[in-house]
């Protein structure tokens, strides 16, 4: 699962490619439209997928997106519509990260998280082998 260059931007709905970085602004293109062009840093906030994390109670830094992803992917016919009542949501959030703040991770935060995730999953981009990373990192600590 590669978040790399994968962007959120302020404004606009949905998930963008990054494609190149100019000092004004980001040139991306739209996943589900498959449109480019070019967005300006003047009136957009550009937020890397791969550099969100959650507020966990047991961690100081959070989990990453990457693992409620993959954590998300083990319980993948339980997700709920986001327009599900809040108490669904939260269940259902605390299943798949028994240890995430509830105090800091608010429903609407949960609601964006199942939407990305249900958009990433419908354009086959959440499909990277997980443990052949893992694998990889295990193989550079020997």
């Amino acid at each position: 699962m590669d978040l790399s260059n994968l962007v959120a931007v302020s404004g606009k709905s949905g998930i963008f490619k990054m494609l190149s970085n100019k000092g004004s602004g980001l040139i991306v293109e739209n996943l589900d439209t498959g449109k480019k062009g070019f967005v300006t840093a003047r009136q957009h906030q550009f937020t890397p997928l791969e550099s969100i994390s959650i507020y966990t109670t047991d961690t100081e830094g959070g989990a990453e997106l990457k693992t409620v992803f993959t954590n998300m992917q083990k319980h993948e016919g339980e997700l709920p519509d986001p327009k599900s009542p809040a108490d669904d949501l939260r269940a259902y959030f605390t299943a798949v990260l028994p240890e995430h703040d509830q105090d800091q991770v608010h429903i609407s935060d949960i609601k964006k998280i199942i939407k990305w995730f249900a958009f990433l999953n419908k354009h086959d981009l959440l499909s990277g082998d997980s443990e052949d990373e893992a694998e990889v990192g295990n193989d550079e600590e020997e």
